[in-house]
C-alpha cells in the first residue's frame, strides 16, 4: 500500500478519491495490528499470572452484536440456511402401544341428564426404569464316567453379573449419549444396580471383538457405497498423549479412526481402514516426486529404486537406506508419501476414492483425483475481516449477499442439473471473484477463494457432493462432546471402542436405525436385524451417489 500521499498533487476527484481510499486502507491495517498487539498483550499478562500463581482473567465471551467491528460468529450457519417450514406434526400414529387403560367417571358425581357418549382416547408416553434381576436355577449334572459337573448354559447375552439390556443401555449411554462412566454407574446405582464405574468401564473397553468387526464392515461399504467421501480430524488425548481422530463419512455412515498423527501418510490409513499401507516405485510415485519439487540427485537416485513391485513398509524402508541414504528426514516422508499413494491408487482391497471433499489442510491434498472445497469454511475467512469502516463494512456485506446469492444457486442446481445453468454458475462465479472493491482486506480475500476455483466448483461436474463440509464437522463435534465428558481413553482397548461405539451410534442415526435395539440385538445373540453394512449397500444402490460418474450411455 502506498501511504505517500502528498496533498499538493491531489488535483482532482480521481486524485483524491485514491488518497482517501489509501487512508481508509491504512486505518483498517492499523486497527488490525492494534487488536493482534493488545491480544498478545493480554496473553502475556495472563502468562505472567500464572507465572507469579495468580488466575488469569476469565475469558468472557462478549455480547451478541451485529455491530461491524464486533461480529457475533464465525460459523457462517445463518446466511447459508434455508428456512423452514416448521409446523407441528401429527405423531400419535407412529407411537406404539404398551397398554390400554380403561378410566371411568363416578355417575354419582355426574348430572342427572349426563348421558354416555363412549370414549376418548389419549396417549401418553412413558417409560418404565427400573430393575430386572433375575435368579437363574441352572439344571446341574454329574457324570461319574468322565467325572465331571454338567450345568445349564446362561442365555445368550447373560455371560458375567449383567443381562443384555443392561449391556446395551451402558453402550447407548456412553457412545451416543456421552455420559461418563461414572455417571453410568450412579445413574444404575439409583435404580438398585450394584455396579462401580470400574466394571462400566470393563464392559466399555473389553471383548467387544464381534462389534470391531461390525465396524471395519461398515468403513468397507460406505467406501463402497461412494466414489466421494468427507473427512475431517480433530485432536483427542489418549492416555495423555495427543492423537487425533479421523472421520470419514458421507450420507450413510460416519466413521472414526484413532491414530497418532494426521500427516498424509495417516490419512492414507484412514482410507485403507486401517489395513497395512503398500508402497511402489512406478510412473506415479516419480510424477508426485517431480510435482513437489524433490532434489534431483534424490529423484534420480529414487529411479534407480526397484519399480512396479508393490512391497511392505518395513521392505520399502530398507530400500530407502539401501538407495537413498544421504537425503534427510523431510525427503524420505516425500518418497514414503509417493510410494504408498502409487500402491493406493493400483491395490484393489479397498475401493479408490476419487474425491474428497475437505477443508485446505495440506495432508488431504494429492491422495485423490479430486479435491472439492468447503463453501462454509472459505466464507468464515469473510467473516473475520471485522472491518473498522462503516465504508468498508457496507462493500463487505453487500459482497456476502453476493457470496450467498451464489451459493444457494449452487444448491438449487444440485437439485436440477443442467448444462446451461452450470455455464451460468460458472460465469457468475468469475464476474463476483473478480470484483474489485477498493478495500483492500476484502479484494486479498476475494482472490485467495478465486484461485480456490475449480475445487469449489466441483459440485458442476459431480451434483451428488455436499457444497460444505458440515457433516464431518460435526461428526468431530460429537468426539469433542465425549472428550469434554470423558477426556479420552486409556488403553488401547478403550480407544477401539471409543472409534466402535461412535461409528456404529452415529451410523445407525444416519440410516434410521435404533442403536438401542440393534446394541440389544448383537449382545442378546438374536442377531434378528440386518448388519449396517448391508443397509449402507442397501440404500447406497437407491442414492446413486455415484451418478455423476458412470458412463453416459
Amino acid at each position: 500500500m502506498d501511504t505517500m500521499i502528498d496533498p499538493t498533487t491531489i488535483t482532482n476527484l480521481e486524485c483524491a478519491q485514491d488518497a482517501i481510499r489509501q487512508l481508509l486502507n491504512l486505518v483498517e491495517s492499523l486497527s488490525r495490528d492494534l487488536r493482534a498487539t493488545q491480544e498478545e498483550m493480554q496473553r502475556l499478562r495472563d502468562e505472567n499470572r500464572r507465572l507469579q500463581g495468580e488466575q488469569a482473567m476469565p475469558v468472557i465471551p462478549p455480547n451478541r452484536s451485529d455491530s461491524p467491528d464486533r461480529p457475533s460468529d464465525h460459523s457462517s450457519e445463518r446466511e447459508r440456511h434455508v428456512p423452514r417450514k416448521r409446523g407441528k406434526q401429527a405423531k400419535n400414529k407412529t407411537i406404539s402401544i404398551n397398554r390400554d387403560v380403561t378410566l371411568e367417571l363416578d355417575p354419582t358425581m355426574l348430572p342427572k341428564d349426563a348421558e354416555r357418549k363412549g370414549y376418548e382416547a389419549v396417549i401418553i408416553q412413558d417409560v418404565v426404569f427400573r430393575t430386572d434381576n433375575v435368579r437363574f436355577h441352572k439344571a446341574k449334572w454329574y457324570a461319574p464316567s468322565t467325572g465331571k459337573t454338567y450345568l445349564a448354559p446362561l442365555p445368550n447375552g447373560y455371560e458375567g453379573q449383567f443381562g443384555p439390556v443392561l449391556k446395551a443401555l451402558i453402550l447407548v449411554w456412553s457412545f451416543a449419549s456421552q455420559m461418563s462412566a461414572r455417571k453410568i454407574g450412579e445413574l444404575l446405582g439409583s435404580v438398585g444396580i450394584q455396579i462401580s464405574a470400574g466394571q462400566v468401564s470393563h464392559f466399555l473397553t473389553k471383548d467387544h471383538e464381534p462389534l470391531h468387526a461390525e465396524k471395519a464392515a461398515i468403513v468397507d461399504a460406505g467406501l463402497a457405497s461412494a466414489p466421494w467421501q468427507q473427512t475431517d480430524d480433530t485432536a483427542t488425548r489418549v492416555n495423555g498423549h495427543n492423537h487425533y481422530c479421523h472421520v470419514l463419512c458421507n450420507p450413510l455412515y460416519t466413521a472414526y479412526t484413532t491414530i497418532p498423527h494426521k500427516d498424509r501418510l495417516s490419512v492414507l490409513a484412514v482410507l485403507h481402514n486401517e489395513r497395512a499401507l503398500s508402497f511402489v516405485i512406478n510412473t506415479e510415485s516419480i510424477g508426485y516426486l517431480e510435482r513437489i519439487g524433490i532434489a534431483p540427485s534424490v529423484l534420480e537416485r529414487v529411479r534407480q529404486m526397484p519399480t512396479a513391485h508393490v512391497v511392505d513398509e518395513t521392505t520399502f524402508d530398507q530400500w530407502l537406506r539401501e538407495h537413498v541414504p544421504k537425503a534427510g528426514p523431510k525427503q524420505h516422508k516425500w518418497i514414503r508419501e509417493a510410494a504408498a499413494i502409487a500402491a493406493y491408487h493400483q491395490q484393489q482391497e479397498v475401493p479408490v476414492i476419487a474425491l474428497l471433499v475437505c477443508d485446505d489442510a495440506p495432508q488431504f491434498k494429492l491422495l485423490t483425483e479430486e479435491i472439492a472445497g468447503c463453501w462454509v469454511h472459505d466464507a468464515r475467512h469473510y467473516k473475520k475481516l471485522m472491518p473498522r469502516m462503516g465504508y468498508h463494512h457496507r462493500l463487505l456485506c453487500d459482497f456476502e449477499h453476493e457470496y450467498w446469492s451464489l451459493y444457494h444457486a449452487l444448491l438449487q442446481y444440485r437439485e436440477s442439473p443442467s448444462a446451461e445453468e452450470r455455464a451460468r454458475l460458472d460465469a457468475w462465479f468469475d464476474t463476483l471473484f473478480s470484483h474489485v472493491t477498493g478495500y483492500d482486506a476484502l479484494d486479498a480475500r476475494i482472490a485467495k477463494t478465486r484461485e480456490k476455483q475449480s475445487s469449489l466448483l466441483l459440485v458442476l461436474t459431480h451434483p451428488e457432493i455436499p457444497l460444505h463440509n458440515n457433516a464431518a464437522e460435526l461428526a468431530c463435534r460429537a468426539r469433542v462432546r465425549k472428550r469434554d465428558v470423558s477426556f479420552g481413553p486409556r488403553t488401547a482397548d478403550g480407544v477401539k471402542m471409543w472409534d466402535t461405539g461412535m461409528t456404529l451410534g452415529e451410523t445407525a442415526k444416519k440410516l434410521g436405525v435404533s442403536f438401542y435395539h440393534y446394541m440389544h440385538d448383537r449382545i442378546s445373540g438374536a442377531m434378528q436385524m440386518p448388519s449396517l453394512a448391508s443397509l449402507i449397500a442397501e440404500r447406497a444402490a437407491e442414492l446413486t451417489l455415484d451418478a455423476s460418474w458412470k458412463p453416459v450411455v
